[in-house]
């Protein structure tokens, strides 16, 4: 897979272009998450060299990088999996086997979302959402029912001790209250369907995430007809 856009930075326009990422792409996949998450984010969950051969090796329709200006500035990551074992809470750690996808399941009919990022130099350019597009694009093109994944909260720690989790969220969608993550999701299309506690370790969250739905609008045309 491989595409070019335009997207806008400072302004004015400039090409992008979204592919698979590979070997050659390793060294500078891990900047871009250095650069993206630095400190308090926890470092260990930085890709590792491992976790992104397993990425290409198990489902490279599920790794995509974003380049421009003679560099990666953004990736996303996915795997497929049952959406039938997410129903009621569950964790980033457990779900992505801790970020080496090693229990894809290639009959999965869910691409839940690893990871995406995006270098501060980019961010309010289109990159994350072209990003977004494109896997909602592999959902249609592999028949898949739907993305999912967690949402951080960032915002939540400024009201953890006035609201729940779910309240948070229900604030953010009233617009009283404004979250820089899950409004970024709103904006792609994504919709929150529930609250996983413990999601992740990240303190401004609670810990927690908002899982967050975009369901493919052809997925009935690929089930087969009743007889």
């Amino acid at each position: 897979m491989r595409k070019e856009l335009y997207i806008f930075k400072d302004g004015k326009p400039l090409t992008m272009t979204i592919r698979g990422y590979g070997l050659s792409d390793f060294e500078q996949m891990i900047a871009v998450q250095q650069e993206s998450f630095p400190p308090p984010f926890p470092e260990d969950l930085w890709w590792n060299e491992e976790q992104l051969a397993e990425h290409v090796a198990r489902f490279p329709e599920g790794a995509i990088c974003a380049v421009a200006e003679g560099r990666l500035i953004g990736s996303m990551t996915g795997l497929l999996v049952d959406g039938s074992s997410l129903d009621g809470d569950h964790n980033w750690a457990a779900v992505t086997d801790n970020g080496y996808i090693r229990n894809h399941n290639p009959g999965g009919d869910t691409l839940y979302v690893v990871d995406i990022s995006v270098i501060p130099a980019f961010r309010k350019s289109g990159v994350g959402k072209w990003l977004m597009q494109t896997m909602y694009e592999t959902v249609v093109h592999l028949g898949l029912r739907r993305l999912l994944g967690g949402g951080r909260m960032p915002g939540y720690h400024l009201h953890k001790e006035e609201a729940t989790p779910e309240e948070y969220v229900r604030k953010v969608l009233e617009g009283e209250w404004r979250d820089p993550v899950i409004g970024f999701l709103l904006r792609c299309g994504r919709v929150p369907v529930g609250i996983a506690e413990g999601y992740l370790e990240d303190e401004e969250s609670g810990h927690c995430a908002a899982i967050m739905e975009w369901r493919n609008p052809f997925f009935e045309a690929f089930e087969p007809a009743e007889a």
